[in-house]
């Protein structure tokens, strides 16, 4: 069994937060760094965390970060009432800035995009987000990386007491939960978990996967293994 030392960033969100709960119960993770900009307020022998403003410019906490195989880079924002110059800013901008910055200090590192269903790999969609995501896991999957996964869940039912660090979406998980077998039954394809999603990412590393692009079938197939 690999021995995995993470770094997670996005933490404080729900799948984030998801990820991390896999990795402190599976015996094969045995380092986890969280990269945050505020706390996460946890604590476990297995845990560090790493407070740090600005993702723009890690130069000051390098050394930290040095030691690692793999990284479950869950940080995202919404594109509601963004202007595409700064969703980009923040989606693509900013996760290359960290990728190839990891990449540099632990070339053997594996690292593992929450990206979203419906993302557009063509880039050349109608719809801002998915054009932008798109960009952002092509230039992952042509860094020299170990290996590259890019998770595209579409439906995630929140487990363990995660709640969305949105608002919005917690008022909209709060009406469509009680719905959420019927959901999964009508769309099996389109449904997953927090927890199905953490134990997919950590499968991934351990074992690698026959695709590279995780639809949400493929991130339930490869959480059950």
């Amino acid at each position: 069994m690999q021995e995995i030392k993470a770094i997670i960033t996005g933490a404080t969100g729900m799948v984030g937060k998801g990820v991390l709960l896999e990795c402190l119960q599976n015996p094969a993770v045995t380092r986890v760094l969280v990269l945050n900009r505020r706390p996460l307020g946890m604590e476990h022998p297995k845990l560090r965390e790493l407070i740090h403003p600005n993702f723009y410019d890690l130069s000051s906490v390098e050394a930290e970060l040095q030691g690692y195989n793999a990284c479950y880079f869950c940080l995202g924002t919404s594109a509601y009432r963004m202007k595409e110059a700064d969703y980009h800013r923040v989606t693509y901008d900013l996760t290359l800035h960290v990728a190839t910055t990891l990449l540099r200090l632990n070339p053997g590192m594996t690292f593992c995009y929450v990206s979203g269903q419906g993302t557009d790999g063509r880039e050349k969609g109608r719809l801002m987000w998915a054009r932008v995501k798109g960009k952002t896991e092509n230039a992952l999957l042509a860094l020299p990386f170990r290996s590259a996964y890019m998770f595209r869940p579409g439906f995630i039912q929140p487990m363990d007491g995660i709640q969305s660090s949105t608002p919005l979406y917690n008022r909209i998980y709060k009406v469509v939960g009680p719905l959420f077998p019927v959901i999964k039954a009508v769309f099996p394809k389109g449904v997953t978990t927090t927890r199905a999603v953490g134990k997919a990412m950590i499968a991934a590393v351990q074992d690698g996967s026959p695709v590279r692009v995780l639809e949400t079938a493929d991130i339930n197939r490869l959480a059950g293994q």
